[in-house]
């Protein structure tokens, strides 16, 4: 019989969809007073593949990724998408914004998936704790990375991959290759 043990400890990365580049620096600040020194960040990506944020934050949005040096254990993902959302609801406020400003998503990366944080349900999700659901968006393998079914479009390109893909190779130098 297997013996439970506890989780290896997990890479906190975090995308963030906006619109203008000061908003992000402003996140950005934020999110390293939440979670210690980002130690990457990917270029901006067009978040051109859906509309499904424009409603709420305009058109011409852009994605970032940032993963943080400071590894978390996997079971705090609930309580850094709260705080994610606290950071929003903050900005929206302070802009005096009907809508969110930027949208905040933190996941983690392990030595085998990226798996990214969220408040809606689905199918696919599994819930975690007080209304959050895990989303397992990429597979990593020995020689690239995998999406499912129900990646999201934009992680699908290439460049997305790649930036998790450097995450991960990150992740494994921290950790020596130990994933248990």
């Amino acid at each position: 019989m297997a013996q439970p043990k506890g989780f290896a400890p997990v890479k906190l990365v975090c995308g963030v969809i906006y619109k203008e580049e000061a908003l992000y620096g402003e996140v950005r600040r934020r999110l390293e007073v939440e979670w210690g020194r980002a130690d990457s960040e990917s270029p901006a990506f067009p978040f051109d593949l859906t509309d499904y944020y424009e409603a709420e934050t305009g058109p011409g949005l852009v994605r970032r990724f940032l993963s943080f040096e400071r590894l978390v254990r996997p079971e705090t993902l609930p309580a850094a998408k709260l705080r994610a959302i606290a950071v929003e609801e903050d900005l929206r406020r302070e802009r005096g914004s009907a809508g969110r400003p930027a949208n905040i998503d933190p996941g983690y990366v392990t030595a085998a998936a990226l798996v990214m944080a969220t408040a809606k349900d689905f199918a696919h999700r599994v819930p975690l704790a007080d209304g959050i659901y895990a989303h397992l968006e990429l597979l990593f393998t020995r020689t690239g990375s995998r999406t499912l079914d129900w990646t999201y479009p934009d992680m699908r390109r290439e460049a997305a991959r790649a930036y998790f893909r450097s995450v991960r190779d990150a992740y494994l130098r921290q950790t020596g290759g130990r994933t248990a």
